[in-house]
């Protein structure tokens, strides 16, 4: 399989179609040995982009990601995070310019490397002025330790007002916005991602499969595992019901394509402009049926009966410049 290649948003970065998530790789889930050898078979299918925060695994996922680097440095696309607290006292989270000079030098020392290819600002962070976030980061990357820079979890207006600032100050612009997105979780179709497309941010799409609802793990009449917690969810509570029965009806549709629920789900992502899934990894079994959904077409049919299960909360009123409002088309589960 060839894999596919795409620009990160309109910078002249190229990145494989899908992103390595590694938040479940470390101290939080699985040992440094797991990690390594799935990270070397991940970078050896050709997947070039990895993405980790500096509060994953207190630390170890960035030290683990540093070892599995080391040899094939300039093969990788590494991003990471910054934001969340990481220590105590009363500079122990923000994005302010006195944190991000500190954490900086923290990811680098445990990436083991002198650059990092995408910073991110892992939320917003009201405190702290985007101004004085944007000129610390822009500093960074005049300084060669940051390549480009990103956001994550940003709304619309909080996009839109960083590039105004970027622009009035002639300083480093977003080229990313890392929001949840999936065929069940499409909240950022209203307002974010039309936001981003218009102003060329990529998307980096994390929880593809929403939390495993549509990995295909939970069916109904079909023992259910325990989740990341080691609790066993409730399938007659009513909303656990409801997106049961979703889950049926688009595993049917992906079963009449001979292909598996999750690969309907990240094809789906990949036929979005700008969209890049944040898969995770576990196994070489999981990798290579992520990688299938590359090759998976989708008709109109099929992103139909998706618009009829879970609509779209977008409403385009670029047309007449009326307002209008749809009712969501309904489904019946057989």
């Amino acid at each position: 399989m060839t894999l596919e290649y795409t620009y990160l948003g309109r910078s002249g970065l190229q990145v494989s179609r899908f992103c390595l998530g590694t938040m479940t790789y470390g101290d939080w889930d699985m040992d440094e040995t797991s990690s390594l050898a799935v990270i070397k078979r991940v970078l050896d299918s050709g997947i070039n982009f990895i993405d980790t925060a500096d509060t994953y695994g207190k630390g170890t996922t960035e030290e683990i990601i540093g070892k599995a680097i080391q040899g094939r440095r300039d093969e990788v696309i590494v991003a990471t995070k910054f934001k969340v607290r990481t220590a105590e006292g009363p500079n122990g989270e923000g994005a302010s310019r006195y944190r991000i000079m500190r954490q900086v030098e923290a990811s680098l020392k445990r990436l083991k490397t002198d650059y990092i290819d995408l910073y991110q600002v892992h939320r917003p962070d009201p405190n702290t002025p985007l101004d004085e976030t944007l000129r610390a980061l822009d500093d960074l990357v005049t300084q060669g330790k940051v390549r480009y820079i990103g956001c994550s979890n940003f709304e619309a207006w909080r996009i839109v007002e960083s590039l105004w600032v970027s622009e009035k100050r002639n300083l480093e612009r977003f080229v990313t916005n890392q929001p949840s997105f999936n065929l069940f979780n499409r909240y950022i179709e209203q307002e974010i991602l039309p936001a981003s497309e218009r102003h060329g941010l990529a998307t980096l799409a994390y929880s593809p499969m929403d939390g495993g609802w549509l990995s295909g793990k939970y069916r109904l009449g079909q023992p259910l595992p325990d989740n990341s917690r080691g609790e066993r969810m409730d399938p007659e509570a009513p909303h656990n019901r409801a997106k049961l029965e979703k889950v049926e009806l688009l595993a049917e549709r992906a079963e009449a394509k001979g292909i598996k629920l999750s690969q309907f789900a990240l094809a789906w992502l990949l036929q979005r402009p700008g969209v890049i899934p944040v898969i995770g990894v576990r196994s070489e079994q999981q990798l290579q049926d992520n990688l299938k959904a590359l090759e998976v077409e989708l008709t109109q049919d099929d992103l139909d009966l998706v618009d009829q299960i879970s609509p779209s909360p977008y409403k385009d009123f670029s047309g007449d410049g009326s307002f209008w409002f749809t009712e969501p088309r309904q489904y019946r589960f057989k």
